[in-house]
């Protein structure tokens, strides 16, 4: 299975790697612009809110998503954590997992890539999920991969058509009697709102 980079991705990104014998994460391609790559979708008091990772625009428009720096515009992890706080800082189990994730907003990262692999590698922990993940190492032609969403998720599309995928089904949310269940969020929406039932869940 070949997916794209991802920050802090959505829920069927996580039930896909968990369900694939292996994962592929696209590191070669030609970065496009307002994707999941840098934007994760959370719940909050006054809806569904995006966290989008500000990046460096690249002299060179075919620069390859290894490459894609971030940029320390706005004091964004501060606003992103705050964020995540005022969001989940009533759910059951943010402050089981605060410690785990206040450390990727104090220190900062240079690539987009390595600090999306190592929330990545953070959350597959959390879940208790071992998927075989590996970066390409070149540009994979769409013929040559066998299951290929790179394009597949987007803000608008966090859950593609797939055949892994079921219906979403709903799980307590804070704000859920407000807005009623949002679907296919940040998959940190549904490790702080069910903790160790989350793999379950997947």
């Amino acid at each position: 299975m070949l997916l794209p980079t991802a920050y802090l991705g959505p829920i069927p990104y996580y039930r896909l790697m968990h369900r694939a014998t292996e994962v592929r994460i696209e590191a070669c391609e030609h970065y496009p612009k307002q994707t999941l790559r840098n934007r994760c979708l959370i719940a909050t008091a006054g809806g569904v809110q995006a966290l989008t990772v500000p990046v460096v625009r690249p002299d060179n428009p075919k620069a390859p998503t290894r490459d894609i720096r971030i940029s320390d515009h706005g004091r964004w992890r501060h606003l992103h954590w705050q964020a995540l706080v005022s969001a989940y800082g009533m759910s059951p189990f943010f402050e089981y997992y605060a410690d785990d994730f206040a450390p990727f907003y104090e220190r900062p990262y240079t690539f987009l890539i390595d600090y999306n692999m190592a929330l990545q590698s953070l959350v597959c922990e959390l879940l208790d999920i071992s998927p075989t993940v590996s970066l390409t190492e070149a540009y994979m032609p769409p013929e040559s991969v066998t299951d290929d969403l790179r394009e597949a998720f987007t803000p608008r599309t966090p859950r593609p058509e797939h055949p892994d995928l079921p219906p979403p089904q709903p799980y307590y949310q804070v704000f859920g009697r407000k807005h009623g269940f949002q679907p296919d969020l940040s998959i940190v929406d549904l490790l702080f709102n069910m903790g160790n039932e989350s793999l379950l869940y997947l």
